[in-house]
């Protein structure tokens, strides 16, 4: 089942740059209708709103369709999970920019999209800081308050070494440089994307706000083993076994004493 403006054939032309929103989401009723109106509420001249619902039982499906004038393309179908359901997006968007805010997260603030594009023209990357929110919306704080991975001044691929320094749902990216995300990985496919993304960049650049408010608690918390592993092979691979094992060893030590230190598990 598909519907939106481009199925109806009400989509509008866009200014350029555009910037494709991507929303996965699979039995996220509850969590759902905020993200989207977060979407909604940034300059829509400027916004694709793509979607991708995996065949939701719950009231998922419904909400979308509350919203479906609103949203430029959405499908809901089955999956192979995740990061297939993203590699769907990715391929239905025609933005210059693609953005991914999953079910229950939202963008901060109502005009980023105007705000970040006014200040600085044809980077490559844009990426900020993200609030860390608990599902009843309370506030955490920001990434760089709470984790031990402090959000760099000038990002780059090397930065990544040392752990996810850039919070997914608050970097976006030129969509000529964002392959698909490799489906081997289970949990940690979106650390890869962020790498390759930086690798090819020219321009990164740090728009020194808060982009966007990240419900933590996501699928690759909830499977923290299985993510270890996979980064450990993902740093392997674009860092060499070496740097690896030298990066890993000072990872495990300082989130140890970051949990010793009462910070909790970001």
């Amino acid at each position: 089942m598909q519907g939106g403006k481009r199925i109806l054939g009400t989509a509008t032309q866009k200014q350029s740059p555009v910037v494709s929103v991507i929303t996965i989401v699979y039995n996220g009723g509850d969590l759902l209708e905020g993200t989207i109106q977060s979407v909604l509420k940034q300059d829509a001249s400027h916004l694709e709103y793509i979607i991708i619902d995996g065949g939701s039982k719950d009231q998922t499906l419904d909400i979308i369709k509350k919203y479906s004038d609103q949203i430029d393309y959405w499908i809901s179908e089955p999956d192979k999970g995740i990061y297939d359901a993203m590699n769907k997006g990715l391929k239905a968007s025609t933005g210059e920019y693609v953005w991914f805010m999953n079910a229950g997260d939202h963008i901060h603030g109502d005009d980023v999209l105007t705000a970040i594009f006014a200040k600085e023209k044809d980077a490559d990357v844009y990426y900020g800081e993200a609030n860390f929110v608990k599902e009843n919306r309370e506030l955490i704080g920001t990434r760089s308050e709470i984790s031990t991975r402090k959000l760099p001044e000038a990002l780059n691929w090397k930065n990544m070494m040392y752990g996810m320094v850039v919070c997914h749902q608050s970097f976006i990216a030129r969509r000529s440089l964002a392959n698909a995300y490799d489906t081997s990985y289970r949990c940690s496919a979106d650390i890869n994307w962020v790498i390759e993304v930086l690798k090819k960049s020219k321009k990164t650049v740090h728009t020194h706000r808060i982009l966007s408010d990240y419900l933590v608690g996501g699928f690759s918390m909830k499977q923290q083993k299985l993510a270890w592993k996979e980064r450990f092979q993902i740093y392997t691979h674009h860092y060499g076994l070496l740097k690896n094992l030298w990066a890993t060893s000072y990872i495990v030590v300082r989130h140890a004493m970051h949990k010793l230190s009462g910070k909790g598990n970001y």
